[in-house]
């Protein structure tokens, strides 16, 4: 029998999570199959999946349908679907949330993306999530802006689990795992327990490349000394990205503060590497899996990346492979003029435009539904 390349991740100590949620999925079976037989670990969703789900299918109709009758506005409408989908897969993976004693078996709910710059609103809502949702093995998923940040910390000292999201850049990323720390650390003072407090920090990689290859390319396509650095790097800055990403987090881990906060229950904030679906046809369709395998990280993948890497990965530890090229790839984007603090910052802002977007998309999508009854 062919051995299934993603249950084989697990042995590596990467935790497979989906990056889709539906209603079919549930209802028909088929999550609970991913999580017998590839392993699955979790799940997250975003405004884009949810805006597929509900506005690109019929089966909701009948909910859209009772609901706007009673007088739900759409809003309120799209809380219920997608508090009902979360709290559905979440008891799909309350067995592994037991089993792995709260490491994995999480669902991830993102909070409205309009409160990204919202830091009062982001803390309000994501508590009236958390209350609504009602599951040990939930995560709010929280955009790791300036303002983000601060509510990030401030409801992990409340003890709301957080999917900390939108992380593009390494600065940015070395505060998110400071809002984990500062928030553990200000629960512990309460005298309140963090054993069951869990974090993720959710870099996006895919999309660093999408931005910094278009640059490179025009750099190529000039002559001169810099051609050959641009070939060099072009395809491999956000896979360095992410190397240097996990050398930070082993760093932050074995620091003595952490230590301190584990010796009293606190969980790692694990890396979840996000946006690994390949955007790039040129590339393999499992580049970025393949590249960031590695112990205590989380890779979440659509459903398409899944099967192609059930169907040809070749699962094998390669996290801390080259990691001193990672630093010289990095080096050389700021040889070349490419200011990659600039780019992930572009790429977080595009990344709060575009889910904003597709929320509003929705609503609209809903709209047209309760006014078609």
């Amino acid at each position: 029998m062919k051995e299934n390349h993603l249950k084989q991740l697990g042995m590596l100590g990467q935790s497979i999570w989906l990056d889709y949620i539906r209603r079919d999925l549930i209802a028909g079976g088929e999550l609970r199959r991913l999580i017998e037989e590839d392993g699955l670990r979790g799940v997250t969703s975003n405004p884009a999946i949810f805006e597929k789900a509900i506005a690109g299918s019929h089966e909701y109709d009948e909910d859209i349908r009772t609901m706007s009758l009673a007088g739900k506005d759409c809003k309120a409408i799209y809380e219920v679907l997608s508090q009902r989908d979360v709290q559905s897969a979440a008891d799909e993976f309350r067995p592994v949330y037991d089993e792995t004693d709260g490491k994995d078996g999480y669902v991830s709910l993102e909070v409205n993306p309009h409160l990204a710059h919202d830091t009062n609103g982001t803390i309000a809502e994501a508590r009236r999530l958390w209350a609504a949702l009602n599951r040990p093995n939930v995560l709010i998923k929280v955009p790791a802006t300036t303002e983000g940040l601060q509510a990030i910390q401030q409801l992990i000292s409340e003890g709301i689990n957080v999917n900390v999201t939108l992380l593009f850049g390494l600065p940015r990323y070395r505060q998110a795992t400071e809002a984990y720390i500062t928030g553990i650390e200000a629960r512990l003072a309460q005298g309140k327990s963090v054993k069951h407090v869990a974090s993720v920090a959710s870099f996006f990689v895919s999309r660093i490349d999408a931005l910094v290859d278009p640059l490179l390319e025009k750099i190529i396509e000039q002559e001169g000394d810099e051609v050959q650095f641009a070939k060099q790097v072009h395809g491999q800055v956000a896979i360095a990205s992410a190397k240097v990403a996990y050398q930070i987090y082993k760093e932050i881990s074995n620091s003595d503060r952490f230590k301190k906060l584990a010796d009293q229950g606190a969980r790692s904030q694990r890396l979840l590497w996000a946006s690994t679906g390949t955007k790039n046809q040129d590339y393999s369709d499992v580049k970025y899996v393949e590249a960031l395998i590695g112990a205590d990280t989380v890779d979440t993948a659509p459903v398409e990346t899944l099967d192609a890497y059930r169907d040809h990965g070749k699962p094998k530890a390669r996290l801390e492979q080259d990691v001193e090229e990672a630093d010289r790839v990095l080096q050389q984007l700021s040889t070349l003029g490419i200011n990659l603090d600039k780019v992930t910052q572009q790429l977080e802002e595009e990344g709060v435009e575009k889910f904003s977007h597709l929320f509003d998309k929705l609503m609209e999508a809903l709209a047209k539904r309760c006014h078609g009854i």
